[in-house]
């Protein structure tokens, strides 16, 4: 029995000038024809703009076919007599968990689904319990949602969804702001979901790994379905997928590397496992396979401090969030960092360890509730200290970019901080270009409105609009949350192409220990408030262990590494990119 059929589907969004009228379409689904069983576990890839999303919104309906045929459950999703049905038998999990949660306690969010079906109370509150206890949210139920994490607030937001019982669960990059930790738990919990309730579920992600043991997968393109099958036969298409603006997960870009270089390796390797297997078979045949290895004698990568006088110096940095009320909550416990000019610096830490409210502190939208933070040598908790100067030279790039967009066009929007510091118009223009061609924004937009840009545009002209400003320190959290891979790589490849040549200090939040092994020269682990770590990547996720415990992970290439040689390769497990363990595992299998 199929969960959801479609049939030549077509939908156009309709283009409006400003009065309102009408004066085109784009087509973004365009002639799709798919079939999903009940029961299945089915992944939707494509970079941003494909046609995902709004695909998605069909199967419950909250968009209706243009033309052609989309059957949810066997119902038609035009006939408006089955609405009802049809979204209480698709559930729907978004991006941003803050659009969809809307109660003031946990427990009340999650039984209002429920409540709209008209479920009897006591029933409600067993559904409620259940579904929090899927998510491992329970112990929260009586929490304010507002002062969740990210990470747990998209597990409410999934157990809402999960007490409606619905047959199908539709999830849109559910994982796009969580931290490692966070994403295992979201993927663990729908896979369960979808193995022991017999749930549908179609996951929409831009994080390869998340759907290695999918039952299929479809890949969109311009509102197609351009690539179908199961796992391995799309990702063994490294370079077609590439093409697509789309990734592999970090085992298939070793193995596809090793092909390059000409070892028999299987294409389409999803796993680190089945790497680590076909290694050893190599290994062993060209007798450079050992029994035991003894310990790894590590080259050490420590920090070197730079010379001179730290551009930010924080010392005994407390901060505590509603202090004596019952939300009381310590942010912040006495945190020493020094940071120089031109570093590159990338901040890790699980959802809701202070890494956000860390950054917020450089800036000073928030103030410290201990302790002293000093900017070029000034304590800017001094009386008189101007903070307007302190922004200008300190530029903070938000996690929702979007929300920091608001003039009618691109231009306006980034001339706006220039204009604050008080420059010419002809000034300011100048610099808004500059600033717009520096991240790679597309000329042709520059006088489009911000509201109709894509993820990775508006991501860009934020950007843009704090380097117009021409700041000593950018400051950027989460920059590429939600965005295509390839997207993504061009954000980051422009932020460390501008960092090397204006020696601007850029200190970069994440949750993707690739991105960070990848760019920076120096991480700080937060957890729980404290800085845990502070050393280059390859020292620090040396503690892949100790990472692991406070919600985070190492790069899976170092993984790799490590199940080499546990396993009797006698490789160097102090990698953190995908190139570098291709050439070491030549390197050994050469030997």
């Amino acid at each position: 029995m199929s969960m959801v059929k479609t049939d030549k589907l077509v939908f156009e969004y309709e283009k409006r000038d400003e009065e309102g009228n009408v004066i085109g379409k784009q087509r973004a689904i365009d002639e799709v024809d798919l079939e999903i069983e009940k029961g299945q576990f089915i992944a939707i890839l494509g970079h941003n703009g494909s046609g995902k999303s709004t695909f998605a919104k069909h199967i419950n309906a909250l968009l209706i076919p243009g033309g052609g045929t989309m059957w949810v459950g066997g119902r038609d999703t035009k006939d408006e007599d089955e609405l009802w049905n049809i979204r209480q038998s698709a559930g729907m999990v978004f991006q941003n968990p803050d659009n969809q949660i809307i109660a003031t306690v946990v427990e009340e969010d999650v039984g209002f689904g429920p409540e709209n079906l008209g479920v009897p109370s006591k029933e409600i509150w067993k559904r409620v319990e259940d579904a929090l206890e899927k998510v491992g949210m329970l112990e929260y139920r009586y929490s304010s949602p507002n002062k969740l994490s990210g990470g747990q607030k998209q597990r409410v937001a999934i157990a809402g969804v999960v007490a409606m019982r619905p047959e199908c669960i539709v999830l849109d990059e559910p994982t796009a702001m969580l931290d490692p930790n966070g994403r295992k738990e979201v993927i663990r919990t729908v896979r369960d979901l979808q193995r022991q309730e017999k749930v549908t579920v179609i996951l929409i992600t831009h994080y390869m790994e998340e759907v290695t043991d999918a039952d299929y997968i479809y890949v969109m393109d311009k509102g197609k379905v351009v690539m179908q099958g199961n796992p391995t036969q799309i990702f063994s298409q490294v370079d077609l997928l590439k093409h697509y603006r789309l990734d592999v997960p970090q085992a298939t870009a070793v193995a596809d590397a090793l092909i390059k270089k000409g070892f028999p390796v299987s294409a389409g390797t999803l796993t680190r496992q089945k790497l680590c297997q076909e290694v050893c078979v190599l290994a062993k045949e060209r007798g450079v396979l050992q029994n035991s290895l003894p310990p790894e004698v590590v080259k050490d990568h420590a920090r070197t401090r730079p010379d001179g006088e730290p551009i930010l110096s924080l010392r005994g940095l407390n901060y505590v969030y509603s202090p004596g009320t019952a939300y009381e909550k310590q942010a912040m416990k006495d945190v020493n960092l020094d940071i120089w000019q031109g570093e590159f610096i990338g901040i890790i830490g699980h959802t809701g360890s202070g890494k956000s409210t860390l950054i917020q502190h450089l800036d000073g939208l928030i103030r410290a509730t201990g302790g002293e933070l000093y900017f070029d040598g000034e304590n800017i908790y001094k009386e008189g200290y101007s903070m307007k100067a302190l922004r200008q030279q300190v530029g903070l790039v938000f996690q929702y970019p979007e929300h920091q967009l608001f003039e009618a066009d691109v231009l306006s929007d980034v001339c706006f901080g220039p204009k604050n510091q008080g420059l010419s118009e002809e000034e300011c223009k100048k610099r808004a270009k500059e600033a717009l061609e520096m991240v790679g924004f597309p000329e042709s937009l520059y006088n489009a409105s911000p509201f109709d840009l894509s993820g990775g545009q508006k991501r860009r002209a934020a950007i843009a609009g704090v380097l117009a400003m021409r700041p000593k320190v950018l400051v950027l959290d989460e920059p590429t949350a939600g965005l295509d891979p390839k997207g993504r790589d061009d954000i980051l490849d422009q932020i460390a192409l501008l960092q090397k040549t204006t020696h601007m200090t850029v200190i970069l939040v994440s949750h993707s220990m690739e991105d960070v092994a990848k760019y920076v020269d120096r991480i700080i682990v937060m957890n729980h408030g404290e800085k845990i770590f502070d050393d280059t990547p390859k020292q620090v996720f040396r503690h892949y262990k100790r990472l692991e415990e406070v919600g985070l992970a190492a790069p899976e290439v170092t993984y790799l590494m490590h199940e080499l040689r546990e396993s009797g390769v006698p490789v160097s497990t102090d990698i953190t990119l995908v190139e570098e363990a291709a050439d070491e595992i030549e390197r050994v299998l050469k030997q």
